[in-house]
């Protein structure tokens, strides 16, 4: 894992970063994190803070190939758990995302699927699925995200009903709501929940709290919510009124 991108991506969820928590954390020297912050700040990434930085907001997300290396084993936890409840010959919404991606690589040996995805990377990791159907929408193929936005990629979600859609979001807000970069980006999801028959929210931990700009949806209105750990104690709330719908995959309960 690139330790500047694992740098950024968390002033990006917490909105700063202190230098000696960093150093402890990445088992790295205060100096080697100065480093990387003033890097960082040269780019426009960050801001300089008294012993720390904090993060620069913007309408951008982070690279694909930087996001789809962080989190990884939250993510495989959270993809495993959700493989459990997809039987075969299930028709399946998957949202654009490195979590979603992530969920479709675990149901690779699954048989009879149909697959509804503007998500490239999520039909690849299913390409060589037993019996699988896949289908996505027309139109340019945005990179290095490797995903299709626009009222073409609207209407194919609209065009099916699926037995799961699997969604994830680039952040959520104290209140629930969800947050992403682009507006096409909740069209698609909100979509892609309202013509399922079940939804799943999949999101990591370092998502709760995490700001983007484009809003649409809200957290309870998914009917399964699977992360790995409980994120901290201002989602308290939230997170108890889901109930059974809640699905933390590091309880042992």
């Amino acid at each position: 894992m690139n330790r500047q991108s694992t740098i950024l991506e968390t002033a990006q969820a917490r909105g700063r970063v202190m230098v000696d928590e960093l150093a402890e954390v990445l088992c790295v020297s205060s100096h080697t994190v100065r480093r990387d912050i003033n890097a960082l700040c040269a780019q426009g990434k960050l801001r300089r803070l008294h012993g720390g930085a904090e993060f620069i907001e913007g309408s951008s997300n982070l690279p694909y190939a930087a996001r789809s290396s962080l989190n990884v084993a939250a993510k495989q936890q959270i993809a495993g758990r959700v493989a459990q409840l997809i039987p075969n010959g299930a028709t399946l919404f998957f949202s654009i995302g490195t979590t979603p991606a992530v969920v479709a690589a675990a149901l690779a040996e699954r048989e009879g699927l149909t697959v509804i995805t503007n998500n490239l990377n999520a039909a690849m990791a299913l390409s060589e699925a037993p019996g699988a159907r896949i289908i996505m929408p027309g139109g340019e193929l945005r990179l290095p995200d490797r995903d299709i936005l626009g009222s073409q990629a609207v209407d194919l979600f609209k065009a099916y009903r699926a037995d799961f859609a699997i969604y994830g979001a680039a952040g959520i807000d104290n209140d629930g709501m969800l947050l992403d970069f682009h507006a096409p980006e909740v069209r698609i999801r909100q979509t892609a929940r309202d013509n399922s028959r079940q939804a799943i929210l999949v999101v990591d931990r370092s998502k709760f709290g995490r700001h983007a700009p484009a809003v649409g949806g809200y957290l309870h209105e998914a009917d399964h919510v699977v992360t790995e750990a409980r994120p901290d104690a201002r989602f308290s709330a939230l997170l108890d009124a889901l109930d059974d719908r809640l699905i933390v995959v590091g309880d042992a309960s």
